[in-house]
């Protein structure tokens, strides 16, 4: 049991950094701004290192090192700080520019991914950061006056200069970047693999809930606890409700999985005494409502922290985008029935059902609401139905999600299911306009999937 809280610790704060990751990762300023604030401190450290060096650095030092005066100083600073600023500012371009074009035409949740993606943040960074130094040593070139002596800082020069060449080939190496990155092929798999993590991150959360165990029925009286807030819910601390629901000797129920959109005022769990009686079992309302909330993540925007079905969603905007007539690509929406696919096999092995989390003795104190396995099929495979039925490649690699998560259940459950998808699946093609040669090939693709449902592959 003791093993199990420490997993189930870990395991929370596991939750806790992937959500703080994914808040940061999501911004575009925190990298460029850290080496920005790095380059000013460089830009006043390295000439000072140079006023106390430079007259005792040995000839084969200073043969690679810059050789002119303050003038030709100035003229290369100012030229450096010129032509990043600019190159700055193309990078910017470029970047908006593919957001508009994977908001239009794949999907507008996509931009999310955009705007983590860690070698645009690099790019920019090093060219504000080079940007910045160069201006920053600018300041301490001096020339030769009456009252001052003549200051050349030739290391931080020379600095400005390699990072310069460093920079020239970032961009290069960006422009390749990005011209993969908005590449439809590059974005699904990207999504997939988010997702695939986090389907292995709340598999894990799952095993680590101290012991999982059949929730007994909920009672008829029971007490809400309203959201204070809208939004989307993007990750729960299951490990602060056991503790409040030890404190007071509850049972708390969620009432909403992790990427649900919720209304300030609607309920967001509910609970009871768990000795069943019925009587008050909070003293002070106002502090618990406020802890319950505070166990709650809302945001305006879903993240992919501890919501799987937020990886689906992305999936299908990409494929009913491909699937309308403005954009009309239907291989693109069948590669994402592919990845759609992946995910939905590996989600047969997570747990099924709310799921009752228990104390040290064996109490049930928490119900939780995992994103259900059924409610994901139907996410994965409704629009893509609705608006692919139509197609003959598209309905048949529906039939082959089918029999792939098919023979991949493990339930009795997810198999009914798979079932039913197939019968509707069946009746949406039945009202479209199919030779009968196509409507046999169908008919095979059905009868292959419930072979799948049986353990045979054909």
């Amino acid at each position: 049991m003791a093993q199990r809280r420490n997993q189930a610790r870990n395991n929370g704060l596991r939750l806790r950094w992937a959500q703080l990751r994914e808040s940061v990762k999501s911004q575009l300023w925190p990298v460029p701004t850290m080496a920005t604030i790095a380059a000013v401190l460089a830009g006043l450290a390295v000439p000072a290192f140079d006023s106390a060096v430079d007259d005792n650095l040995p000839d084969s030092v200073r043969a690679f090192l810059f050789a002119g005066g303050p003038d030709s100083a100035r003229e290369v600073l100012s030229a450096i700080a010129g032509s990043l600023i600019t190159v700055t500012a193309l990078t910017f371009s470029l970047t908006v520019v593919t957001f508009q074009l994977a908001s239009s035409q794949f999907s507008p949740r996509l931009l999310r991914m955009f705007a983590s993606d860690r070698i645009m943040h690099a790019t920019l960074a090093i060219f504000l950061g080079t940007f910045t130094y160069a201006l920053t040593v600018l300041r301490s070139v001096k020339s030769e006056t009456s009252t001052t002596d003549e200051l050349v800082p030739l290391i931080a020069v020379t600095l400005a200069s390699l990072l310069t060449f460093v920079s020239v080939i970032t961009l290069a190496l960006f422009l390749g970047h990005l011209s993969r990155k908005i590449r439809v092929e590059t974005m699904l798999r990207n999504v997939h693999d988010e997702t695939i993590g986090t389907i292995a991150l709340v598999g894990e959360r799952t095993e680590a809930d101290v012991e999982m165990v059949t929730p007994d029925a909920r009672p008829d009286h029971t007490t809400t606890v309203a959201a204070t807030t809208s939004g989307f819910i993007t990750s729960v601390n299951s490990s602060r409700l056991v503790e409040l629901a030890c404190e007071h000797g509850l049972v708390i129920a969620e009432e909403h999985a992790v990427g649900s959109s919720v209304v300030a005022g609607v309920p967001l769990v509910s609970w009871w005494r768990a000795d069943g009686a019925t009587g008050p079992g909070v003293d002070d309302q106002a502090a618990f409502e406020h802890a319950v909330n505070a166990a709650f993540t809302l945001g305006y925007e879903r993240t992919s922290s501890q919501d799987i079905a937020f990886g689906f969603r992305q999936l299908v905007d990409v494929a009913s985008k491909a699937l309308s007539p403005g954009i009309n690509d239907p291989t693109t929406a069948v590669y994402a029935l592919s990845h759609l696919s992946a995910l939905l096999c590996a989600m047969t092995g997570l747990p099924e059902g709310r799921r009752g989390v228990v104390d040290e003795n064996g109490v049930v104190r928490l119900i939780a609401r995992p994103q259900n396995f059924g409610e994901l099929v139907e996410l994965a495979v409704e629009q893509p139905r609705r608006y692919g039925a139509g197609d003959p490649r598209l309905a048949a690699r529906l039939f082959q999600l089918l029999r792939e998560v098919g023979y991949s259940t493990r339930t009795e459950q997810q198999r009914e299911v798979i079932r039913g998808q197939t019968e509707r699946l069946t009746a949406s093609i039945r009202r479209h306009d199919y030779d009968e040669s196509e409507r046999l090939r169908f008919a095979k693709l059905a009868d292959n999937v419930a072979a799948a449902l049986d353990g045979r592959w054909h």
